[in-house]
């Protein structure tokens, strides 16, 4: 028993509790310190987002160096600590990830242990050559252009796709297609091909058949007069105007093969020098389609080519009023009037041009 009086307890036990009071807010003041590191907003940079790319094979102290370089984390030795405990460092997974401004330490690296990572999405349009395909898609990948520059040019690589070099524009339909950052090229025209192939129906294939075409050289047809015109409308006779002349057996005669083989996408004007260019791309020395297509049609162009109506046009010339339109006719002498109408229109439209720099 105790000799204390009872005041001398109330004595002691009241510090005791204060202190143990104080105690205890202090570790829950250091909790939440510590909370708030882990959970609250942990960037550094000063804009919306930060994408990281990281590149397969890279180490934890490359990450830590790009994180520090580019001042992408508040506290890159907090980040190193909390990495640590989830065992980040051993388990990174290359890509691309968006880094929102604000997160915190615990929502970055769970995204990064994760590999949740941001989408690219590439866009194709037109395209020409298969060097501006791959600087297209070098662009947006880890693989960059030379590494697919190496795939596609490499009829190996392109086997399972059933094409080659010469037709592997064929199967890259203009869409929007989504892949993740370190997607290999191989993925990258599997995907492609996959749209293709569900594209090209049972139906369409019969429609091409229809017509004496496959697949492929309906492509190359499409690529032909969607370099053409723009005009919608005029596009099926124009495909009726090249398909007449591959069942007669006369060259194709197309302008755009020619600006193709010569790698000259701008030219305005076709001389008869031109038209002698040695390449099997040029439709005026060589028969029938050429090796490829000379771009990446549309959707709309291939159906155009399907479904263009039967005619005995032979010869088309773009109108004289510069609409976008084309006349079209059946016989040389037709073709000649309207050539001269345009060429005559031309040469006014010239005149005035030169009069106002004057």
């Amino acid at each position: 028993m105790s000799n204390l009086p009872a005041g001398g307890r109330l004595k002691i036990a009241l510090p005791m509790k204060r202190f143990l009071l104080l105690l205890l807010l202090v570790f829950l003041l250091a909790l939440g310190f510590v909370a708030w590191r882990i959970f609250g907003p942990a960037t550094a940079f000063s804009g919306d987002s930060y994408a990281l790319y990281i590149r397969t094979g890279m180490t934890y102290d490359q990450l830590q160096a790009l994180l520090q370089k580019d001042t992408v984390i508040k506290s890159p030795a907090f980040f190193d600590w909390v990495a640590a405990r989830m065992d980040y460092p051993a388990n990174i997974k290359a890509g691309k990830y968006e880094i929102r401004k604000d997160m915190s330490v615990m929502g970055i690296l769970r995204m990064l242990h994760n590999g949740r990572q941001t989408p690219v999405h590439l866009v194709i349009l037109k395209f020409r050559t298969l060097e501006g395909l791959a600087g297209a898609i070098g662009k947006k990948f880890e693989c960059d252009s030379d590494g697919i520059a190496a795939f596609i040019h490499n009829n190996d690589s392109l086997r399972p796709f059933g094409v080659d070099s010469n037709t592997l524009l064929t199967i890259v339909m203009p869409n929007t297609y989504s892949y993740f950052w370190n997607t290999p090229p191989s993925t990258i025209f599997r995907k492609m091909y996959s749209s293709y192939k569900a594209w090209w129906t049972p139906e369409h294939i019969r429609q091409a058949s229809n017509k004496g075409l496959t697949p492929t050289t309906a492509t190359i047809l499409a690529s032909i007069v969607e370099e053409e015109t723009n005009a919608q409308s005029d596009k099926g006779k124009i495909a009726s105007v090249y398909l007449n002349r591959m069942s007669k057996g006369i060259k194709l005669g197309a302008d755009p093969t020619v600006k193709y083989a010569l790698r000259d996408f701008e030219l305005k004007r076709i001389y008869d020098k031109d038209l002698k260019v040695e390449s099997p791309y040029n439709t005026y020395e060589h028969n029938g389609l050429p090796p490829g297509p000379i771009c990446t049609p549309t959707s709309q162009t291939l159906e155009a080519v399907l479904t263009a109506p039967s005619t005995d046009y032979l010869f088309f010339v773009a109108r004289p009023d510069n609409s976008g339109y084309s006349n079209f006719a059946t016989t040389y002498k037709e073709h000649l009037q309207n050539a001269k109408a345009y060429q005559d229109w031309e040469n006014r439209q010239k005149a005035i041009r030169d009069s106002l720099k004057k």
